[in-house]
């Protein structure tokens, strides 16, 4: 926790009562089941609530430039996070990065061991999340301009508004293949992991918004977030954490 969220949390505790307050979250689609284990895990210590708001980053985004009352945002880039500070949306010193996930070629059905001949292969429909709105959908985005591919699949591409939906997509057979979040299918067959190295870092930046500076249920769920319980259930969905 950095010295200003502490600092923001000691005078909180002194200055605010010592009873129950609810913090609003604002969650990039991606990490939806993995936000709802943690609020539960949150919760059941017995000292706030937290209720979820899902949706792209960028929809969110907008949402909290609109003034939605939330406390805490967690996208799936840094740059948002990042322009929330600037655009003193957000609290100078409270970001942080809170997960870094990874893109998957997901084809239920189909062999997808080498994702790059089957991106190459027969199908009609691949699925992408909106890469204006998604950092997921522009990972996609930049996995197929690096292997060549984007100019011939772009006839093909069917976006999510998100990645839940994107994944939708593929489950419901709108889409035969889709590039996704590789949290979202952990444990499935018939995926491929994106190697790293075709697209840019998928680091998913926690930010306090002027709306949870005082609430004590906000910097108390920041806090949670980087404890070790916290950081074990966010690892064990597929994600990394980086070390402060």
């Amino acid at each position: 926790m950095s010295r200003l969220l502490l600092s923001l949390a000691l005078v909180a505790a002194t200055a605010l009562p010592a009873a129950a307050e609810t913090v609003n979250v604002a969650v990039a689609a991606n990490f939806t089941a993995v936000a709802e284990d943690l609020a539960a895990l949150f919760e059941a210590k017995g000292e706030h609530k937290v209720e979820l708001s899902f949706g792209a980053t960028g929809q969110l985004y907008t949402q909290i430039t609109q003034a939605a009352p939330f406390g805490i945002f967690l996208a799936a880039d840094t740059d948002r996070p990042q322009m929330a500070i600037e655009e003193g949306l957000a609290v100078h010193g409270s970001f942080f990065v809170y997960a870094e996930g990874r893109l998957v070629l997901y084809a239920p059905g189909r062999d997808v061991i080498d994702g790059e001949a089957a991106l190459a292969g027969e199908f009609n429909k691949l699925a992408i999340a909106d890469p204006a709105a998604a950092p997921y959908g522009k990972a996609a985005v930049e996995t197929l301009t690096a292997l060549g591919l984007i100019d011939a699949l772009t006839p093909k591409l069917v976006q999510g508004e998100n990645i839940s939906q994107t994944l939708q997509f593929i489950e419901s057979g709108n889409a035969e293949l889709g590039l996704v979040a590789a949290s979202q299918v952990l444990g499935k067959p018939d995926q491929w992991l994106v190697p790293a190295q075709l697209h840019e870092p998928i680091a998913q930046g926690a930010v306090l918004l002027k709306e949870g500076e005082t609430n004590p249920a906000a910097l108390a769920f920041l806090d949670f977030l980087q404890s070790e319980e916290a950081v074990a259930v966010i690892e064990a969905a597929g994600y990394s954490v980086p070390t402060p």
